[in-house]
């Protein structure tokens, strides 16, 4: 069963990777630079959860920013690589 269950999901990884392999350089960029400012934020209000000074709650609300911020980036990476006709 296990194999079925993983012969079922192969062509979709396979289409995930084929997808991935569209993006063009602003796209990627962006993705990498909002990627790397989210994990900041995330361990900053880990850190501040952590020591007190914000709630779990608040800690969520703002990793959760900035996880849509850095979509944001990538879509606008998106956006400039269509327009450049990447």
């Amino acid at each position: 069963m296990k194999f079925t269950k993983f012969a079922a999901l192969a062509p979709v990884a396979a289409l995930g990777l084929t997808l991935a392999a569209c993006d063009g350089p602003q796209e990627n960029a962006a993705e990498d630079a909002g990627e790397q400012a989210a994990e900041v934020v995330n361990e900053q209000a880990e850190a501040m959860e952590d020591a007190g000074e914000i709630t779990d709650a608040q800690e969520d609300a703002m990793t959760d920013a900035a996880e849509d911020q850095a979509d944001a980036m990538e879509e606008a990476g998106e956006a400039a690589d269509e327009a450049a006709g990447n």
